[in-house]
Parts: structure tokens; C-alpha cells; sequence
């Protein structure tokens, strides 16, 4: 690909991405009272997170049964309570277990 190719298509990109996130603060003066919108608005980040985190887990490891497996112990320990650190660590822990077993 030839540079002047390669910077049409970064202009684009960059007006895109500053449209999105220009465009709400020049359309929606007011504040929006309406509680299920707000509601709506108050999930998308966790769910983009989920949506962006979770076919990564399964294609992170060499194996899915394994991934499968750390996947199921985060879940586990998350729903318990349990902090970040101790939530990563445990489900590393169960995939190399797993990964060596296999």
C-alpha cells in the first residue's frame, strides 16, 4: 500500500472516530431524564467490555477445553466476590493446570 493511500484511509478514520464522539455533545444540549434511556446508557460499557473480553478468553490459549475451564473458574470466583487479582491469578492457574494435564 503506497503512503497516499495509506493516509486517505487515516483521514477517514479520524473523522469518523471524532464524529462519534463529537456528535452527542453537539446534538443532546439538555440532559436526558428519561430513566430508561439512562439505564441503557449506563450498561453499554460492560457490555462492550463483555463483547470485546470473551471471544478473546477462548482464542487466548491453545486449547478451548482449557480456556473453557479458566473462563468457568473467573466466573465462579467473580459471582463470589472475590477481587480482581485473586479472579485472573485463579483462572491462570486453572489453564496451565488444564494446559499441562492435556
Amino acid at each position: 500500500m503506497n503512503n497516499v493511500i495509506y493516509f486517505k484511509y487515516l483521514f477517514v478514520m479520524a473523522v469518523v472516530t471524532y464524529l462519534i464522539r463529537a456528535l452527542p455533545f453537539a446534538l443532546f444540549t439538555k440532559q436526558i431524564n428519561n430513566k430508561y434511556i439512562k439505564s441503557f446508557l449506563a450498561y453499554i460499557p460492560y457490555s462492550v467490555l463483555t463483547a470485546m473480553t470473551v471471544p478473546a478468553i477462548f482464542f487466548a490459549t491453545g486449547s478451548v477445553v482449557s480456556a473453557a475451564i479458566g473462563f468457568g473458574a473467573a466466573v465462579i470466583l467473580a459471582v463470589r466476590g472475590k477481587d480482581l487479582i485473586t479472579v485472573a491469578l485463579c483462572a491462570s492457574a486453572a489453564v496451565l493446570v488444564v494446559d499441562l494435564l492435556l
